[in-house]
Parts: C-alpha cells; structure tokens; sequence
C-alpha cells in the first residue's frame, strides 16, 4: 500500500517525543521480512512489552479429513450453524502450507483483543455489518468487503447486526496486489481494475485509555496464548507507514473484457504466496459476434480452484446456492455445466458476483468441509443423468 500517517506523530523518527506529563512516548517498528519490508512507526502511550500475565492456551489443530479422492466438490456452507465471535466462529474447510479457507456465521461480541502471529488475514464480508477497531484506528465494513489485516495486528473485531456471514482466508505469506497492475513506484496504473481512491484506511478514533485487566489472545505456533495487561492494548496515538490494515469492496473492482472470452487473471485482484485471489463482477459479455462467453473447459494441472458464489446467477453452473463454495482440484479438467455454453451465446451480459482463489499447491479439505459436501456433484456433467 501507500504512505498513510494518523494521529500525532514528531517530525523525525526515533527521536524525542513526549507525553503530556513528561515521559517519552514508547516507539514500535511494525514490518514485515524483517527490516527489508514495509513498516510503519507507532507511537504508544505505554510500552507495548508490559504484561502483568502470559497463559499458554488451547492448541489449534487443523486436521484433513480421510477421503481425499480426486474429485470435484460442492459444499454448501448456506446453513452452517451459527455462534462464536469473529474469531471463535471460524471453520477452517480447506487448507495447504499456504493458506486457509474457511467459513463464519458470528453471533457473539468479543470481550477480548485478537492478534494473529502467524498468519496475514484477508477477510470476506458477504452478511453484516460492523467495525473494526485495530491498533491503527477504526474501520467500518460492511457487504462485499474484502479487509486486509496483517500479521501481528493488535484487534476486536464486532458486528452491529444479528446476520452475518464471512469467507475467511489465513495466509502464511503476505497479501498483495498483482504486480503488473503497479508502477516501480507502487503507483496502481491506468491498466488496473482499481486505484487508490478504493481504498478504506483506517480512521479516527485511535486512542484507547484506560486502567484494568485486558486479555489480548495471540495465535502462534499452532496454539492461542493469553496475555494480560494492565492497560488498553490500543493506546497507539499516532503512527504512520505503509503496513496497516484496510478495506476494498468488491463492487468497486472494474471488470477487463474483451471481444472474447478472457482468462481467469483479468479477475485477479490479490496475489499471495502460491496462490491468487480473484474477483467475479457484473460485466459485459465478449462482443465478437460468434463469442461463447462460457468459460471454456480447462484442465488446471498445476493449481487447485476454489469459487465462493456470493450474488446472482452464476452463467456457467447450475445448482449453486447462496454461499456455496466449488473446489475443483488440479489434475482434472473442468468446465461449464451441459448447455451453459450454448445458452450464454448472443447474452449481452452477467450480474454475478463471487470471489475465487486459485492455489498452486493442492488443497486438503477438513471434516468440517466433507459434512457440507454434495456427493453428486462430480456427477452433474452427465447430461440428462
């Protein structure tokens, strides 16, 4: 991302900055790789190290499930129960070394502070709406919301409403844009389907004071840890960088179209460590007058692909409700259901919306996901049958 600053910062780095009653503000240098990555300099008003209590917590374990036969699947995560938090409720259903997938229907506040240790977080608001209150400042969100937060962000994350629903993505590697949509400079181009004016950064209100006991629970190393302060975890008065969170909707994503049938990357709006992330919008069809807009059978030999059917009619499957989620494994080809092809000849255009990812290293599902899965699926291309 770009430089953003909030709040009250000195002049200089690393240099003398008091607070009203006389004592130095406490410095943290927030990067990513080291030193070599981007960063941002916070300013908090207690030192970030002071903790009055560290418990080891629950280990979380992220299984595969038995079968895992080469196979096309459904799941359908439409009526996955609801309860839990923002991070409680959280249902991994396919993962590899790179990242995971899963699904939420939060119910309940957090009275607690999250910080993942491990993993970047790319979460999908698909129902709901709430705010984010981090370390750097306040984010509101709500449908169609992708939020970008990275690894060892300090947050409570609560929605305002009763019905919700997320796609949730943990990654080992940091989240970024494709490179060929910036400049050397990290300028998005006039070739990219967004800019910076999409973009949500965080906001005012970004200090939290206060005396007490706050639990802040970190995820590291396969297990959750509790710590307890004896201060608001959230008493950061001013930072600025390029490492922080924020917010791009999906609707705001530009779709690239052509006389015929483009690829799967004219979608691509994220890439990460051995995969991509890729945003389906409405968009006018292919304008050659003999084009078949539907996407032609392909055979992924090398990438697994998972597809989250957020709105609309999907042009090129049948039988797809709300919120299902495809995963259409590498190795064997796939395509469009019996007739879609033919039917989509002459159509002007689509009003649909969903988010894909595409790995580059197989995707293992859980028990979680193969109790939602539908065993005929692999079969719904045999025409007739």
């Amino acid at each position: 991302m770009y430089y953003h600053a909030l709040g009250t910062i000195p002049h200089k780095r690393h240099t003398v900055f008091r607070r009203p009653d006389g004592e130095l503000f406490t410095e943290e240098l927030f990067g990513a790789e080291g030193f070599h990555g981007n960063s941002s300099l916070l300013y908090h008003y207690h030192m970030p190290t002071r903790v009055t209590k560290i418990e080891q917590g629950a280990k979380i374990e992220v299984k595969a499930a038995d079968d895992q036969t080469l196979r096309h699947r459904h799941l359908k995560t439409k009526d996955i129960p609801t309860g839990g938090d923002a991070i409680t409720g959280r249902k991994v259903l396919m993962f590899n070394n790179d990242l995971q997938i899963g699904v939420m229907r939060p119910t309940d506040a957090m009275n607690y502070f999250y910080r993942n240790g491990e993993h970047d977080e790319l979460l999908f608001i698909h129902e709901g709406t709430g705010h984010l209150q981090t370390n750097f400042g306040r984010l509101d969100f709500g449908y169609g919301d992708y939020i970008y937060i990275p690894r060892g962000t300090t947050y409570q994350m609560n929605f305002d409403t009763d019905k919700n629903r997320v796609l949730t993505v943990d990654s080992t590697g940091p989240i970024d844009f494709p490179k060929r949509y910036l400049s050397e400079m990290g300028q998005f181009m006039e070739n990219s389907p967004f800019c910076e004016r999409d973009f949500r950064l965080p906001q005012e209100q970004l200090f939290f004071e206060g005396d007490g006991e706050f639990e802040v629970r970190i995820k590291k190393g396969g297990r959750m840890h509790h710590y307890t302060f004896d201060h608001h975890p959230l008493d950061v008065v001013g930072w600025d960088g390029y490492l922080y969170p924020w917010i791009f909707n999906i609707k705001d994503f530009e779709p690239i179209t052509g006389r015929v049938h483009q690829p799967p990357p004219v979608h691509q709006t994220f890439r990460g460590h051995n995969y991509v992330v890729c945003s389906f919008c409405p968009r006018k069809f292919d304008y050659h007058p003999d084009a078949i807009p539907a996407p032609y059978n392909h055979s992924n030999v090398d990438s697994d692909e998972m597809l989250y059917y957020v709105e609309g009619d999907f042009m090129s499957r049948k039988g797809m409700d709300y919120a299902s989620i495809t995963l259409h494994p590498g190795g064997i080809p796939h395509g469009p259901h019996p007739g879609k092809a033919e039917a989509s000849i002459g159509a002007e255009e689509t009003d649909e919306y969903a988010v894909m990812i595409d790995t580059f290293k197989p995707m293992y599902v859980t028990e979680e996901a193969m109790r939602l899965d539908d065993p005929s699926y692999p079969y719904s291309w045999l025409e007739g049958k």
